[in-house]
């Protein structure tokens, strides 16, 4: 008997030229919720549901993860800042939203709103890359076009569909404190060489991001919109964890936002505590988003 492939939850919707899978859900106020690198829709799944009764909650993957098309070009924070913009007009929603970005994806959110101060609603950024003083040693050129070549070397030996769901289970676990069994899209979307392909580009534009970042922020003021810094701590005393809480709340206060703490949890906070990830989002104090007196 042949199973029938499950049907996919979003819908695939053209945004700047690429098949994007974007997932539209609930009601109320925009919430945008974007992952970390490598990540999926359905790392949201616990906060989507929590978030649902009260936001309208839109998750996409970006370009090449999840169950979206890959893009012809590598990944750079203005262009992931707007891709933001785009999938809100996609979705019908022209209006301001809150923008929730984790890890890379922080950088991401807060991006956008400083390009786009008069649609962001509200920033929360979950355990979010921080990079003080970025300086990338190699030109963007040489890194991406060797993290291409290396992605299609490992994809042409077979490399996703024998490691793939393997590498991606050690990176849960590796970045939770609790125990959370696979989903049932993740199998099918780490086994192929698109995936691996966004994966790297993801991570070898990294330094870059965190650059255009650092440039971006003097010129572009954020709007006058709550901000919320929530940092994992899994519980331990280790220098190098306290040391992050530390960088966390310097964000925080560079931002001018809140500053919590998500504890037990790992880096996978929408995995080891949705609840806090979503009570992050709904304190937001509503205030108009105007954009700040340059």
């Amino acid at each position: 008997m042949t199973r029938r492939p499950i049907r996919p939850p979003g819908r695939i919707r053209t945004v700047d030229g690429i098949p994007l899978h974007i997932l539209a859900e609930g009601s109320g106020p925009a919430c945008v919720l974007s992952g970390g690198l490598g990540m999926a829709w359905f790392d949201w799944d616990a906060v989507a549901a929590l978030l649902a009764p009260y936001r309208t909650v839109i998750r996409f993957d970006r370009p090449g993860l999840g169950l979206s098309a890959p893009s012809p070009v590598p990944p750079a924070l203005t262009t992931e800042a707007d891709r933001i913009a785009r999938v809100l007009d996609a979705v019908g929603h022209r209006g301001p939203a809150t923008v929730v970005g984790h890890s890379l994806a922080g950088f991401h959110a807060e991006a956008f709103a400083r390009l786009h101060p008069r649609r962001c609603a509200g920033l929360v950024l979950v355990d979010a890359s921080i990079e003080e003083d970025p300086h990338p040693r190699l030109p963007r050129a040489v890194r991406t076009a060797w993290a291409a070549g290396l992605a299609a070397t490992l994809s042409a030996a077979g490399v996703p569909c024998a490691l793939g769901p393997a590498a991606r289970r050690l990176t849960v676990r590796a970045g939770t404190v609790g125990s959370h069994p696979p989903h049932p899209w993740e199998r099918a979307g780490y086994r192929t060489g698109r995936v691996l392909r966004a994966c790297v580009l993801e991570n070898a534009t990294y330094p870059y991001q965190a650059a255009e970042l650092a440039v971006l922020r003097p010129g572009h003021p954020l709007p006058a919109v709550p901000v919320a810094v929530l940092a994992a701590y899994d519980g331990g005393e280790t220098a190098r964890g306290l040391r992050w809480l530390e960088r966390q709340r310097a964000l925080a206060t560079a931002l001018g936002g809140r500053f919590t703490v998500a504890a037990p949890a790992g880096h996978l906070v929408m995995a080891d505590a949705p609840e806090a990830v979503a009570r992050a989002v709904l304190d937001l104090a509503p205030v108009n988003p105007e954009p700040r007196d340059r």
